[in-house]
């Protein structure tokens, strides 16, 4: 079972309930993302000191790495009221319309997904960002005309993993362009172990340690399979989380050492299997596993990086010998000097 089988449709719910109590409150309680964490750091307090709404931001990066939950802390150090919607809820002028004609002085407004939004709805957020008004268009046909509403200066947050598809005039309203990378083990050990505390659960080092090497970087996940262990320790163990623990309950749901789902065993096998290694180009791969280019290149591609299965090289994606080792798949060159052997 791969991570994205783990949770049935019926427990969603919950688990959106219980990412939300172990979100952090506090930017100094977030974890990772050390560089990213003082630049906002920066901007909040000169806001507060200035006494003005901070500046727009647009957070971007693969998904489960914290950009809703940075956007809640920004409207808790700020001490301002939150409101969020996303991309493609805002079907119409009208919707948005109606929420920026209630936005309250340096209020915090996220908008998730933004690269969704429909192009006319995009257009009306243009003035809102810019010069803080919401054009109006009051009647039809050769009378209608446009009524301009000066909204109050707040702070919106836009959220994206596709940061290619938001178009160039709506990201150069953004004053902070900040990207989420994948977390490093350490971290990941670290939030685990937070959690562990948070849902009341007793957990050793070693075995936070095996539930962060199969996280794929990523917190959202950590939190998920530390949920699945927590259950089977509860259920065929005594409760506390070992490393042994922790190993026999991800074997049991099939969850990769490394965390691995299906898409990235098919972009793998492609390029070690299919092309040999590589170097292929990025088009080739989507088109060979019938994915979005952007997606494999945004989503999936930096955590195979970080691992050191991918090289990108000015040809195309490469696979490493670790990589050929780790999918037990022999190297083109082994393989020809085989064939030379026999002959």
């Amino acid at each position: 079972m791969r991570e994205a089988g783990i949770i049935s449709p019926s427990l969603r719910e919950e688990e959106r309930q219980y990412e939300a109590t172990l979100r952090p409150q506090r930017l100094d309680e977030f974890t990772g993302q050390r560089k990213l964490k003082e630049v906002l750091s920066i901007a909040i307090e000169a806001a507060k000191q200035r006494g003005e709404a901070m500046d727009h931001v647009l957070l971007y990066g693969p998904p489960g790495l914290g950009k809703t939950t940075l956007a809640t802390i920004i409207a808790q150090e700020l001490d301002v009221t939150f409101d969020q919607t996303s991309g493609p809820i805002l079907q119409r002028k009208l919707d948005l319309t109606g929420i920026l004609s209630n936005i309250r002085p340096q209020q915090v407004f996220f908008i998730d997904e933004i690269h969704r939004l429909l192009p006319d709805v995009e257009e009306m957020l243009y003035a809102a960002l810019e010069d803080f008004r919401v054009d109006i268009l009051v009647g039809t046909g050769p009378g209608a005309r446009t009524h301009s509403l000066s909204i109050p200066r707040f702070t919106a947050i836009g959220a994206t993993t596709r940061q290619g598809l938001v178009s160039a005039p709506l990201r150069g309203r953004f004053g902070l362009v900040l990207r989420l990378n994948h977390y490093d083990g350490g971290e990941l050990r670290t939030i685990a172990q937070r959690s562990a505390a948070i849902l009341d659960v007793e957990i050793e080092e070693p075995g936070a340690v095996e539930i962060a090497r199969r996280s794929r970087g990523t917190p959202r996940i950590a939190n998920r399979l530390l949920r699945r262990v927590r259950d089977y320790a509860q259920v065929r163990a005594d409760g506390r989380i070992s490393q042994a623990v922790a190993k026999t309950a991800l074997d049991l749901l099939e969850v990769d050492r490394y965390g691995l789902d299906e898409l990235d065993q098919k972009i793998m096998l492609t390029i070690l299997g299919k092309y040999g290694g590589g170097p292929v180009g990025l088009n080739t791969i989507a088109a060979s596993i019938d994915e979005q280019a952007d997606t494999i290149e945004e989503v999936y591609e930096p955590y195979l990086i970080q691992l050191g299965f991918i090289d990108r090289t000015p040809r195309g994606r490469v696979g490493t010998p670790s990589a050929f080792e780790y999918f037990g798949i022999e190297p083109p060159r082994r393989r020809r000097g085989a064939q030379q052997d026999l002959f």
